[in-house]
């Protein structure tokens, strides 16, 4: 296709180009298909398209510098032009952009309006936010059977990709590791029990089993493939992909961790259809303004804090707390609630660090709960004297 149909900026004498450049492809049929390119980001770009400028995808992000995947092919830009002070506006593996036809260097003019964005917060003391894909549909959680799974950790994984706007997807990897059936069986029924609403699937990339369902379910559709370092996401994607594009290092067998053979984000078109953005691995996953994502993940205790005696229970030691209850009863198992709880901590206290407003409510609460401690102490002095 000519780069007039992408408003180019040079001049055309015929009316045919003309004609051309005012009626681009329909997205069905443009060069970007693949890469997730459709009537709204068409609709999105039309602006950029007058000014002479190019969609395109980031494929991968380093440094100031970016790999852009456009209807000629893949051309590195610079992002200089959109490198705002918030680190959640920077270009990311995953945006879709306005890059310049031409030039050395060739700049990245705009991004278009994210979808839907994968944000962590940074391990760094200053806990800013960092976004790890940008436009995905589905967030992948690689957790490895090679060591005893930590249903925490999945569960934080899934509070951060609710909150994205992506559906998740729990996939076990390394089934092969565990060749009884029933014991299979039992660790995907605990990992359910901490995903509600999530698909969880258990596959191998060695023995190829489980993998026909797992591409089927990426094949429409951009998906972020999520993992702690260790848990087979490289050979996932090369098993996807059916070609070792990606490099694999083997686990520790103490503590089935491995060393970061991804290290940056890349974008990857996948053979029978979709779109991976596979990632490093993530040692630390700390949550960044994530209430409605923790909310999803534990869906049934919101639902019994609705039936609690009072409005704004802590669901710790107050009376008629409907979740207490169901502890009690083992409707409820106390390990939820217990993640449950310092999950809803670490968020609140992430978000009173740029809420004004909610550090003074979080300070007004410690001191009635102080206030409240210290009258039942002295309650109890007097009872004992």
């Amino acid at each position: 296709m000519s780069s007039s149909a992408f408003g180019s900026s040079e001049a055309s004498s015929s009316s045919a180009s003309r004609e051309a450049s005012s009626c681009p492809p329909p997205p069905s049929s443009h060069p970007l298909a693949g890469h997730g390119w459709d009537e709204g980001w068409a609709a999105e770009f039309a602006p950029y398209a007058g000014q002479g400028l190019l969609p395109g995808r980031v494929v991968r992000v380093d440094r100031g510098q970016c790999d852009v995947v456009t209807a000629g092919g893949v051309l590195r830009a610079d992002t200089a032009f959109v490198t705002p002070h918030d680190p959640l506006r920077v270009v990311c593996t995953g945006d879709w952009v306005a890059v310049e036809p031409g030039g050395n260097p060739r700049y990245v003019r705009s991004c278009l309006p994210r979808r839907t964005a994968f944000v962590r917060s940074t391990s760094s003391k200053r806990s800013e936010g960092q976004i790890l894909a940008a436009n995905v549909d589905r967030a992948v959680v690689a957790v490895s059977l090679a060591v005893e799974v930590d249903l925490g950790r999945v569960e934080r994984f899934l509070a951060l990709a609710w909150e994205s706007g992506a559906q998740p997807l729990v996939v076990l990897t390394k089934a092969d590791l565990v060749p009884d059936p029933v014991a299979l069986s039992y660790l995907v029924q605990d990992v359910e029990t901490a995903a509600p609403g999530v698909p969880v699937l258990s596959v191998s990339a060695l023995t190829g089993d489980g993998l026909d369902v797992l591409a089927a379910v990426v094949a429409d559709g951009t998906s972020v493939l999520l993992g702690q370092s260790g848990a087979g996401k490289s050979s996932l994607a090369n098993a996807l992909l059916g070609e070792d594009l990606m490099d694999v290092r083997h686990t520790r067998d103490v503590d089935g961790k491995g060393r970061h053979t991804t290290t940056t984000r890349n974008l990857l078109v996948l053979p029978h259809g979709g779109v991976l953005i596979d990632t490093p691995g993530l040692r630390g996953v700390g949550l960044w303004d994530a209430g409605t994502g923790v909310g999803q993940v534990f869906a049934e205790i919101e639902e019994l804090a609705e039936e609690c005696r009072f409005h704004d229970c802590a669901h710790d030691s107050e009376p008629g707390c409907a979740v207490l209850a169901a502890v009690d009863t083992g409707a409820l198992p106390e390990r939820r609630l217990d993640s449950y709880r310092k999950l809803v901590r670490e968020n609140q206290w992430i978000t009173a660090k740029t809420d004004a407003r909610l550090r003074a409510e979080i300070r007004r609460d410690w001191k009635r709960k102080g206030a409240e401690g210290r009258a039942a102490v002295a309650a109890k002095r007097g009872h004992w004297g």
